[in-house]
């Protein structure tokens, strides 16, 4: 359980158990030195005592010589009655406490009969459980100071790796300008730590910038035999002898055409973007972008028997990036063409977003967020995609600062969510 902990917390409890365990020990040590030293001391005090008094009443007949806190008893001497609190003790030092009395004993067996010294101990008693009562602040304390000087030390041992994880959590450091981490931190653990940071942050630069460079080229070099592919289409279209059957897959290719260089400015606008920049500049309407894409989308849909609603339940007053806007919501029409059978398709625009609503097949709760990583096609795999669509539509979303999500539409479908501002989807 302690390993599942913060750093900074690990710290504190480390120094406190540690504490703990050394002031613990060193309290232990100092009741247990208290007992020894009380009892041997005593005890050479109580027996050299005795010695006196003996020799005082068995030798020369007088009255013990002691304090007023100290009493003589023997077993075979009248008038030194023991009474029966001190009978049937070992020989040698016993402390006896009873209720509020406290007595140091001394009992020493001579021939056959047995003498006790008996003192009485509430002064020392007293001081004993002052001593006590300071031991146990003593260590009350040193506890509280260890978890004070944990928390201490865990913020200055933590500020250079909470500092270290700010600028690698920082999107400026994948900039190629962006200055090594290492530079900026000793030779110790955090620096070795930043230097394995460059290291990785270098190849990651490196592999975005290939990335970056490869799109970029690609869609320059697209963009030249699409034209003339679009621009053949074109002539063809103009041909009066064009037979019908051949219309059709005319009117096909130059829709497919016309797709890839919509796909192509866009990778080449997200491949020619700032890694610091959120959002391109805009150009066009909510409104202008959804009515081209539905006169594109409309006859599409209705060679397949469904039909096609643009609908306006708000004025967006926005203006958006032609492109990337016209990406996303056309790649959202081209899902609901392949995965509606029957039914209706709706494009219904929004203050701050718009929707594309469906009554096809629907998406599963568990695959939602699924259906937005590339590469990952519906259970019904229609079209002919490789399930790259919802996936460049959410990047796109993302560079905008847009957001987009999917809920299911009763009884069946899907509904395709896209919001200019940040809140719910």
């Amino acid at each position: 359980m302690l390993a599942k902990q913060p750093f900074a917390r690990r710290i504190v409890i480390a120094f406190t158990l540690m504490t703990l365990m050394v002031s613990g020990t060193f309290s232990l040590g100092i009741v247990a030195v208290v007992h020894f030293i009380e009892e041997h001391l005593v005890t050479q005090e109580l027996g050299r005592e005795l010695d006196s008094v003996l020799n005082d009443v068995m030798v020369h007949g007088d009255a013990p010589r002691l304090d007023a806190a100290t009493r003589f008893f023997a077993s075979n001497l009248p008038g030194y009655a023991i009474p029966e609190a001190f009978r049937g003790l070992a020989d040698g030092f016993t402390e006896l406490v009873r209720n509020d009395d406290a007595y140091y004993v001394y009992q020493r067996e001579v021939d056959g009969a047995k003498y006790l010294l008996v003192e009485e101990q509430h002064e020392f008693e007293a001081r004993e459980k002052a001593l006590f009562s300071v031991v146990l602040a003593g260590f009350l304390l040193s506890i509280l100071g260890a978890w004070g000087l944990g928390r201490l030390m865990a913020r200055k041992v933590m500020a250079p790796l909470s500092r270290l994880e700010q600028q690698v959590r920082h999107r400026d450091q994948l900039h190629p300008l962006a200055p090594p981490l290492a530079l900026q931190y000793p030779d110790d653990e955090v620096g070795h730590v930043a230097a394995a940071f460059d290291s990785t942050l270098g190849q990651l630069r490196q592999t975005l910038e290939r990335e970056r460079l490869f799109t970029a080229d690609v869609s320059h070099e697209l963009r030249t035999p699409l034209m003339v592919v679009l621009g053949a289409c074109e002539l063809l279209e103009q041909q009066a002898e064009l037979p019908t059957a051949a219309q059709r897959p005319l009117a096909r290719i130059e829709r497919a055409a016309q797709e890839m260089h919509q796909l192509v400015e866009t990778f080449l606008m997200l491949a020619r973007a700032r890694p610091q920049q959120t959002s391109l500049a805009g150009d066009a309407s909510l409104r202008s972008v959804a009515t081209e894409q539905g006169e594109r989308w409309a006859p599409l849909l209705a060679e397949k028997g469904l039909a096609f609603e643009l609908l306006e339940e708000g004025e967006d007053r926005g203006v958006y990036n032609h492109t990337l806007l016209g990406t996303v919501m056309s790649n959202l029409l081209r899902n609901a063409l392949h995965y509606t059978d029957r039914g209706t398709v709706r494009l219904v625009l929004d203050e701050g977003g718009f929707r594309v609503e469906d009554s096809g097949v629907g998406i599963p709760l568990a695959e939602q967020e699924r259906m937005f990583q590339p590469f990952v096609r519906g259970a019904e795999g229609r079209g002919e995609g490789l399930g790259l669509g919802l996936s460049l539509v959410k990047r796109i979303c993302a560079h905008q600062g847009w957001q987009v999500g999917v809920v299911p539409r009763q009884p069946q479908g899907s509904c395709f969510q896209v919001r200019f501002h940040d809140g719910e989807v």
